[in-house]
């Protein structure tokens, strides 16, 4: 449950500043397929990962965390 509503705070906020999936993986250093994973709930993002996401996207990790 919880790796779906980060899966879904990182794909809105990456909507949200514009990225598609291919280049937001890209800024990330991780494929498509991880990506997509995670956004999909399938793959619980570490905490290094969401780190990175929440510089990629210029937000606070607090933004990003789920509620």
């Amino acid at each position: 449950m919880e790796a779906e509503k980060w899966g879904r705070r990182i794909r809105a906020f990456r909507k949200l500043k514009g990225f598609t999936q291919e280049s937001f993986a890209k800024d990330l250093g991780v494929s498509v397929s991880v990506l997509g994973e995670i956004e999909r709930g399938n793959r619980e993002p570490n905490e290094q990962f969401i780190k990175e996401v929440a510089k990629a996207l210029n937000v606070s990790i607090e933004e990003l965390t789920p509620n």
